[in-house]
């Protein structure tokens, strides 16, 4: 009897693999770019057919692929036309204009983990080329809360394409903009979303900007109708997976408890000599018709923040804190001053970096309370350098908060806006998690769920980004840190709502 030969075609493991075929589907902008990376695909003998995506009706054809007329890649029409001409089994799509460098039998491990995994999608961790130089650019794994539609799953994309089709089937609206997104949440109702955390392919990086500059685009006043139609497809998936709220809130009694000042201002802070007196300042300046406390959490610093802190204990509205512990974030700090017996009705965020922009921002603030009666309000910040003078995107007012969407729409945007405040019962009820990143965002999601959140489109706050915010400038590592643990806040609420749901239908 004839042994198989254990690389060859007769051996059934490779035959699982090549009886597949992909259908590869990439962008066209300059014939040698397309050339080279039609070159490079057609290194795989999984490869079928490859497909120019182009809106230029005059674009010079490549030998041995075909051309498709489209008007973007992000529409739904272009989708419809991906799934229509794939006739393989798995289907290619490769996002960017630039050259794409396959690494070594990386689309057969693609197609590998697929099978393996009966993914609806599989993406890569993959080499950025940036000013010549190859970077690593690992990704983070997909999760049931990965709804931001600026997840980076890279440029390329392997398909089912069946499961593509399939959802394509049920796109039902024309968008211009968020058909990519809107493929990516129906295929992920159905079919896993699979990271390959391996280095499968280079591409070149063309946004050289730091974090700190790329975390605001979505609130960007020019990409306003990419983000309504982005919150039209995330509404409709979390209809479609039993996780949408519909406008139907909690009350709020305000005379429930007793407190002795009607609002608090908390400012948790550590090493910030150079920010700490302009924060006290603009709090202590601030003019009411009630009383209320600064109640200023100061984890341990060594900067001599703490001693710029005690020049303003002749006010007896400051109440300085210096923890027990020592093991507290930003969100434990706030739960400290929250429990303060001196903590007022109403519990008023100010970061150690920032200040208020007028002497009316309380006011204004606890006034909305009453006027909206709600449990949580936001306000309306304006972005500053460290001297205070205006940086893009300017002024930053979260109008893709609405009263009707708004709570649904949280799930797929990275953050809720400044000064934030909260009626301090329901946030000693709920608490913040303990952590220095995304604790606001996690709180304001778990208010959501049950209360209204009011909205203050009135300029209140000045945000400072300078060279020692957090956020400032991370590194790939700290970055996906950063955006797996809040995938994970939006997954914990998820399923939080979906449960609230079903008990509703019950």
């Amino acid at each position: 009897m004839a042994l198989l030969a254990p690389f060859g075609r007769e051996c059934p493991i490779y035959n699982s693999i090549f009886m597949q075929t992909i259908d590869a589907f990439i962008l066209y902008t300059q014939p040698e770019q397309a050339k080279i990376t039609v070159k490079a695909l057609k290194q795989s003998e999984l490869i079928k057919t490859i497909y120019l995506l182009t809106p230029d009706e005059t674009a010079t054809p490549v030998e041995g692929c075909e051309k498709i007329i489209i008007d973007r890649l992000q529409s739904s029409q272009t989708i419809r036309k991906i799934a229509a001409n794939s006739t393989a089994d798995y289907t290619l799509v490769y996002q960017k204009p630039s050259i794409l460098k396959p690494g070594y039998f990386a689309l057969e491990r693609m197609m590998r983990i697929a099978l393996d995994t009966r993914a609806g999608m599989v993406y890569a961790d993959y080499f950025a080329i940036m000013d010549g130089k190859k970077k690593n650019n690992p990704l983070i794994d997909y999760q049931e809360g990965s709804l931001r539609d600026d997840f980076n799953f890279g440029s390329l994309l392997l398909y089912d394409a069946d499961a593509l089709k399939e959802a394509a089937t049920r796109m039902d609206e024309n968008y211009e903009f968020a058909g990519l997104y809107d493929l990516r949440l129906k295929v992920s109702q159905h079919h896993p979303l699979v990271h390959i955390n391996e280095y499968l392919y280079s591409e070149i990086e063309e946004d050289n900007r730091t974090s700190g500059e790329k975390i605001f685009d979505y609130v960007d006043p020019k990409n306003r109708q990419v983000q309504i139609e982005m919150e039209q497809a995330c509404t409709q998936h979390l209809k479609e997976v039993g996780a949408y709220l519909a406008p139907q809130f909690e009350e709020i009694e305000f005379n429930a408890n007793y407190f002795e000042r009607e609002a608090s201002v908390i400012i948790p802070v550590r090493n910030r000599i150079k920010t700490i007196r302009d924060a006290i300042t603009s709090v202590l300046q601030q003019k009411t018709s009630f009383p209320f406390t600064l109640i200023v959490i100061d984890n341990h610093s060594t900067d001599g923040t703490t001693e710029a802190i005690d020049e303003y204990k002749h006010d007896e509205r400051l109440i300085h804190i210096i923890p027990e512990r020592d093991d507290l974030g930003i969100g434990g700090c706030w739960n400290l001053g929250v429990h303060h017996p001196q903590c007022g009705k109403f519990s008023v965020q100010l970061d150690s970096d920032d200040l208020y922009s007028g002497e009316d921002t309380l006011q204004k603030i606890v006034d909305a309370f009453y006027e909206q009666q709600c449990a949580m309000v936001v306000g309306t910040y304006r972005m500053t350098n460290f001297h205070l003078e205006e940086i893009p995107p300017g002024i930053i007012d979260h109008r893709e908060w609405t009263p009707h969407n708004g709570r649904n729409n949280a799930l797929r945007i990275n953050g809720l806006g400044a000064p934030r405040a909260f009626y301090t019962p329901v946030l000693r009820d709920i608490k913040l998690p303990n952590t220095s990143y995304g604790e606001d965002y996690a709180l304001g999601l778990a208010i959501s769920r049950r209360y209204r959140i009011g909205r203050i489109y009135d300029l209140l706050y000045l945000c400072r980004r300078w060279e020692e915010n957090s956020d400032a400038s991370l590194d790939i590592v700290k970055m996906n840190a950063h955006n797996l643990y809040k995938d994970r806040i939006r997954t914990w609420e998820l399923q939080a709502r979906k449960q609230l749901t079903s008990e509703k239908g019950k």
